[in-house]
């Protein structure tokens, strides 16, 4: 793997673009992960983020990734803090500029979208919520992300299981063994990108599916997923949530 800006750039700006007809499972994917000061998108600032570019039909060992650690000027929830290990002190004495940073992670996404390169990302409305929050929040342009591809959505639409659906239950149910620890960016980030063969393997219209068609397919899905979610909900005389999908 080579784990750089420069290297991850380069590469990016190297390939040919895709089309819609390009099929999910020969398509090249950009993995996309945040770890934050807290759960609020539009509040909350990034502290951490990775991006990692696989070529299909290729493992971990072949992708191009990189890096930020990201100074928030803001305090970091203890909440947060205890899931992903940042601390105020660490951060000021190690994170970069958000400026820099976030300049940097928009101008590979967008590069990607210009190619038709789908982000990808585990329940992907959050992530890409806080990389546009944190834009505005900066006075940085934003990015147009039209083309994204999220396994938790996917998975709720072709598998029944019962049980959690965090990302470390999901990747432990299709035989993905971790890169490092969960809550970690990278590792969370390459965890996400591992999902799409086994659920293509499992499920030929998921690597079948054109990219043309998968931004309708996905917010169709996620809305037969909510309806059922909320007539669960209410059965248990709880609030329905009232959310849409990217």
């Amino acid at each position: 793997m080579s784990s750089s800006f420069d290297a991850l750039h380069d590469f990016l700006e190297s390939v040919s673009p895709q089309n819609g007809d390009t099929r999910l499972a020969d398509s090249l994917l950009l993995g996309f992960d945040t770890e934050t000061t807290g759960a609020s998108v539009g509040r909350d600032s990034i502290v951490s983020a990775s991006l990692v570019l696989r070529v299909p039909q290729t493992d971990r060992r072949e992708d191009h990734a990189a890096s930020w650690v990201i100074n928030p000027h803001r305090p970091i929830s203890p909440a947060a803090s205890r899931v992903n290990g940042f601390t105020d002190a660490f951060l000021t004495a190690n994170g970069v500029e958000p400026k820099d940073a976030l300049h940097e992670i928009s101008g590979i996404i967008a590069t990607a979208q210009s190619k038709s390169i789908p982000l990808l990302a585990y329940n992907a409305s959050f992530d890409v919520g806080m990389i546009e929050s944190n834009l505005r929040q900066w006075g940085l342009p934003g990015t147009d992300i039209s083309l994204i591809i999220d396994p938790l959505v996917i998975d709720r639409a072709v598998s029944t299981r019962r049980g959690r659906r965090t990302l470390s239950a999901t990747t432990e149910y299709y035989g993905i063994e971790p890169d490092g620890d969960f809550h970690d960016a990278h590792a969370d980030t390459v965890a996400a990108v591992d999902l799409i063969a086994p659920i293509s393997e499992l499920h030929p219209q998921i690597a079948d599916m054109r990219l043309s068609e998968a931004m309708e397919w996905q917010r169709q899905a996620y809305m037969r997923w909510a309806h059922s979610f909320n007539k669960w909900l209410q059965s248990q005389g709880r609030q329905p949530i009232d959310e849409t999908w990217l």
